[in-house]
């Protein structure tokens, strides 16, 4: 047989259930082994309840608690009957794994890799009612039952007494045992219905008073978490302004980089054209005193023939 490796308290999830209005209840996980032990906790509908913590690690021989708390419902479900699942698995990890390490992955059975589930189902408890119908109330109504029964027992019993009497007739020893053991018998069994009455009630009782701090705790943690949000808003709100800035810088900087390129092509193309002439001038004098001197050696040497 499969040893566990988790033993899960309790496999029922019961839940207060009163509509526009949220529910919790707390489950404990204790690590049977001497091994460190990773959870994972799923069910069937996600958007309608939420695990705290859902991942986690439990240390070898340890115990953890997780809290399931049920979003206000608006529609009762027909016969108060509900259908939703959670699943617990469990499987051994190596020593120094941490939370946030632990993925889906690590909860498939392959490889022969010992994976321990844990169905749970949820159950819906009705809110005490008004004090007409409440387990006090039918308790006291049944111990007033069981009084005027005796009263009128005894009352039977004087009058028959009397009626022997006055006949002439005697009460056996043995009748007056067989009626006092049926009144200790009827005794002991109301005995036994105030006691299975008185039991619901007191866990009832028990119940409401330790939801009644999950939902203190709940709504605690929710206003931490909704000033947590506000102060995360801020700083987002701070960054878009800081990144809005950045970009105006960026643009400024990008349209200036564009304006010095062409004002450098500009600048290059007069530089261009400067060496061009300047080219063209060093060129033309030469060829301009070359014809010069041309000119006049032959004009000497015509005088000279002449």
């Amino acid at each position: 047989m499969k040893q566990d490796i988790l033993e899960v308290q309790p496999l029922q999830l019961t839940f207060l259930f009163e509509l526009k209005k949220q529910s919790s209840c707390s489950v404990q996980m204790i690590n049977k082994t001497n091994h460190y032990v990773a959870f994972k906790i799923k069910t069937t509908n996600p958007k309608k309840y939420c695990v705290r913590p859902n991942t986690g690690v439990i240390d070898p021989n340890a115990l953890c608690d997780f809290i399931v708390t049920m979003q206000a419902p608006k529609v009762a479900p027909p016969d108060m009957i509900c259908r939703d699942k959670f699943l617990v698995q469990s499987t051994i990890v190596p020593e120094g794994t941490k939370e946030e390490d632990v993925t889906s992955n690590m909860f498939a059975k392959e490889d022969g890799k010992t994976v321990d589930e844990k169905k749970l189902k949820v159950i819906f408890v009705s809110p005490p009612d008004s004090s007409d119908s409440s387990p006090i109330n039918d308790l006291s109504e049944l111990v007033q039952d069981n009084e005027s029964r005796e009263l009128k027992e005894d009352i039977i019993q004087k009058d028959s007494s009397h009626a022997k009497v006055d006949e002439g007739m005697e009460v056996s020893q043995g009748a007056g045992k067989i009626i006092e053991a049926t009144r200790k018998e009827e005794t002991l069994k109301r005995n036994d219905a105030v006691k299975s009455i008185e039991e619901p009630v007191k866990q009832n009782q028990e119940y409401i008073k330790r939801n009644e701090g999950l939902m203190q705790m709940n709504d605690t943690e929710e206003l931490i978490l909704a000033k947590d949000v506000e102060e995360m808003k801020c700083k987002v709100k701070e960054l878009e302004a800081k990144l809005t800035e950045a970009k105006a810088t960026i643009l400024h900087l990008t349209e200036e980089k564009r304006s010095a390129i062409q004002e450098k092509h500009f600048l290059q193309g007069e530089l261009d054209i400067l060496r061009s002439k300047k080219r063209g001038a060093q060129v033309g004098f030469p060829l301009l005193f070359v014809f010069m001197v041309s000119f006049v050696s032959l004009y000497l040497g015509y005088l000279l023939h002449s």
